[in-house]
């Protein structure tokens, strides 16, 4: 019966789909790193530290991670309030997870890229 449901199930298929839902989406990645590489920021921090994400995009991601428990967000009430976000310990437990995936994108996008140039070299596309 569990194997009918893997062939209709894309979760059960592929047990890693749910972690990549969580983990890799456009903005999420970006998002993560700066905060494990930078410390507690505040918003407008974190947001200058990721190029071209709009503040809408910022702190609907934000609230997202929050939900899945992958950031700490604290709330300073003073005047005016003050807001910090940092990476929690679960998402601080992805790093060996991204590690290994910069050491693969440093020794294959290279490698992606020259693939992708002769496939649109290709006159047969």
């Amino acid at each position: 019966m569990a194997t009918a449901a893997a062939g209709t199930d894309p979760e059960l298929a592929c047990p890693v789909s749910p972690v990549v839902d969580i983990v890799f989406s456009r903005w999420t990645t970006p998002i993560l790193w700066s905060l494990h590489a930078h410390g507690r920021l505040r918003f407008v921090e974190l947001e200058r530290s990721i190029p071209r994400i709009t503040p809408k995009v910022l702190t609907q991601r934000l609230r997202q991670l929050e939900r899945d428990g992958l950031v700490v967000r604290t709330y300073h009430p003073e005047v005016p309030p003050r807001v910090e976000y940092e990476i929690s310990d679960l998402g601080r437990s992805l790093a060996p997870l991204f590690a290994h995936l910069a050491e693969w994108a440093a020794g294959n996008l290279g490698k992606v890229d020259e693939a992708r140039q002769a496939y649109d070299a290709d006159p047969t596309r």
